[in-house]
């Protein structure tokens, strides 16, 4: 699919018309409102239905798309999604002259990116985090249990995850406390309580529910899809002295609550369509309910980038992919409802880190630097053997068209002192 708008939009940019990702804005002058990125500017969705643009909507989708969150337009469904995301790309076409040829109702419906504040793009209600990259699950597990034991033995069997929490996550931009909590040093008697001193990223992806299902009525993988919105980048903040020592046995606490970061904009399932890839084989084959007739994953390519203070640009330190997740989205949706838990509108549902099998794919630095042993060096000739105060890092994706990207931009925050 090659797209053309009359909007002037950079092969390279990752908002083309083939892309328009949903997100939550704040203007100069207004309240938070319902957008879409496309180049370098924001499609003001409210704006469009005043001017009677949505008229052939139904009455409930036009006015979801005049809200202050995504939460209303997602609990829809994929018709009202794509019927919108029909209407718009024709709008926004060089063919069409409704607004290519009338300043005054540009001027009304577009916005400089430069010039909003992006929001969260859901009331987010709940957030779950899987563990679902194999290489990233061997290469943690070698750490702790050596080659033999390094993965446990439900990994290759279901969708392992943690419930997290959902109020501590912030859109990209936001700044992270260092934190404080617990930590045992190897050579001490007792715990103590200090500032993480092994601060982490972890390159991630999420992805938003739409419709929920009731209580006690899981959702068939064959249907799973229709669950799902759209895809998030993510940085899953983690403190891993902290985790090293609360997290036996039930799991990472504080060590993962102070805060997740996740980019704005939410890319469609109709966006990545293009760049859908069959899942590989599974071995063992996964239970029934598990399995999908055309399961998929998507060719996103992932970077995560590091900017210290004394640093003049940011330096790539990961590339890594999607494709490099073991379990699907479908299946970590089918497994996540098949208990009978109630999913709804706005949930956040994680990858886990994503790493590849190269060094440079590694997603975190717990892998990059192996727990600390081998310290990053930089261009600048600084090293990291974890990440440091006023450290800034970035987390960008997309997917290469012929011509065009379908990205997500990017999700950053930079690393304050602990209070």
């Amino acid at each position: 699919m090659s797209l053309k708008s009359f909007i002037d939009v950079p092969r390279d940019s990752h908002f083309p018309l083939e892309n328009l990702p949903f997100g939550v804005f704040k203007p100069r002058d207004g309240a938070a409102r319902v957008g879409v990125a496309l180049g370098e500017d924001v499609v003001d969705l409210s704006a469009l239905e005043d001017a009677g643009l949505f008229k052939d909507l139904p009455p409930e989708t036009a006015s979801a798309t005049t809200r202050d969150s995504l939460n209303e337009f997602l609990a829809l469904g994929r018709p009202a999604w794509r019927r919108v995301r029909e209407i718009l790309q024709k709008l926004l076409s060089a063919d069409t002259a409704t607004l290519r040829d009338d300043k005054k109702l540009r001027d009304r419906v577009f916005h400089r990116q430069a010039d909003v504040v992006m929001q969260l793009p859901v009331k987010i209600g709940n957030y779950t985090d899987f563990y679902s990259s194999y290489h990233h699950a061997h290469n943690v597990g070698t750490m702790l249990r050596g080659p033999e034991n390094a993965l446990m033995p439900n990994w290759k069997w279901l969708p392992v995850a943690y419930h997290g929490r959902a109020s501590s996550v912030v859109v990209s931009g936001a700044e992270v406390r260092r934190p404080q909590g617990q930590i045992k040093p190897p050579d001490a008697a007792a715990p103590i309580f200090a500032a993480t001193k092994s601060l982490d990223y972890e390159l991630e992806t999420a992805f938003l529910i739409g419709p929920g299902n009731s209580l006690g009525q899981p959702i068939p993988i064959d249907r799973a899809a229709d669950h799902i919105f759209g895809l998030v980048l993510m940085n899953d903040w983690s403190a891993r002295d902290i985790q090293a020592w609360e997290y036996q046995p039930l799991g990472p606490f504080l060590a993962k609550n102070f805060c997740t970061s996740i980019s704005p904009w939410v890319v469609t399932l109709e966006a990545l369509d293009p760049f859908r890839k069959p899942l590989p084989r599974q071995d063992p084959e996964p239970l029934s309910y598990l399995r999908a007739k055309n399961d998929f994953t998507f060719d996103i390519q992932l970077e995560a980038k590091l900017q210290t203070a004394k640093m003049k640009a940011p330096h790539t330190i990961t590339r890594t992919n999607f494709q490099n997740l073991y379990w699907s989205i479908s299946q970590q949706l089918a497994h996540h409802a098949v208990g009978g838990c109630n999913l709804q509108p706005g949930d956040l549902l994680a990858s886990g880190t994503i790493s590849g099998e190269s060094e440079e794919s590694r997603g975190c630095m717990l892998e990059l630097t192996w727990r600390g042993a081998n310290p990053l060096k930089l261009p600048n000739g600084e090293t990291r053997k974890w990440l440091e105060d006023e450290d800034t890092l970035a987390i960008t994706g997309w997917c290469q068209g012929d011509g065009y990207r379908v990205g997500f931009g990017e999700v950053s925050g930079k690393v304050l002192p602990a209070t």
